[in-house]
């Protein structure tokens, strides 16, 4: 009976935890990576890049921003879940969770960040885009169940999970779930070539890290060829095009 109240407890702190990170996935891509497109329908594009600033310090103001006002939706539903479904969470290294937690909002609006340019790039198709990751995001990265369980279908599962890992929230929620519900019977994320091996909370958030790196420097990237085009076609800033 106390082995399958552990299941049930880690299960559905599992889904809690996934119900609270799918508000900023939501603000990542329908907020953060669609801002510059905004901001060039409704004529302030242009402004701002005349502005004698740094592109970057613009983009990472509007992380800060999105990740402060989807915090507020976020704890409300971490502890509207965890009052309402009687979750036990049993923090094993809170520095680490902190660490983790953090790093994972980095990555993510990293990413969000760099799809910024490229939705601005895209135009109207930014909008076809969110759509199409936002629910296959939801299922293949944890926020619903634990991705572990796709290593159980062979070629086709470990292909679904080398993609998932490839979006920060993925490991960000398996490390933060081995945090909270530690040794919990959740199936945990294997490690490719390994025999019986999986991925601990240590070695996610050392991922995690370099994850933040790559999507900030693509960010950069990307936004550096966005202010070329738009100076050498002299058309990307204006409505409508």
């Amino acid at each position: 009976m106390a082995r399958i109240r552990a299941s049930t407890n880690s299960l559905i702190a599992t889904v809690v935890l996934g119900g609270t990170m799918v508000a900023f996935w939501l603000n990542v891509l329908w907020s953060m990576a669609s801002q510059l497109y905004w901001e060039k329908e409704i004529g302030n594009l242009q402004l701002y890049m005349m502005a004698p600033m740094s592109r970057m310090a613009l983009l990472g103001g509007m992380a800060i921003g999105g990740m402060f006002m989807t915090s507020v939706r976020a704890i409300t539903t971490l502890v509207v879940g965890v009052v309402v479904f009687s979750v036990v969470l049993q923090v094993s290294n809170p520095l680490l969770l902190i660490g983790v937690f953090f790093v994972t909002l980095i990555a993510l609006y990293g990413m969000g960040m760099m799809l910024a340019s490229l939705y601005l790039l895209w135009g109207r198709e930014a909008f076809n885009l969110s759509a199409l990751l936002e629910e296959p995001i939801f299922f293949s990265s944890g926020f619903y169940f634990p991705v572990g369980g796709f290593a159980k279908f062979g070629t086709i599962g470990g292909a679904m999970l080398a993609f998932a890992t490839a979006i920060p929230a993925t490991l960000g929620l398996d490390a933060m779930r081995q945090i909270i519900v530690p040794g919990g019977p959740v199936l945990p994320i294997p490690i490719p070539g390994g025999t019986g091996t999986f991925l601990t909370a240590d070695l996610e958030f050392g991922i995690l890290i370099v994850l933040a790196v790559v999507f900030l420097f693509l960010a950069r990237q990307t936004l550096a060829y966005l202010e070329k085009l738009a100076r050498r076609e002299g058309r990307l800033t204006s409505r409508h095009q």
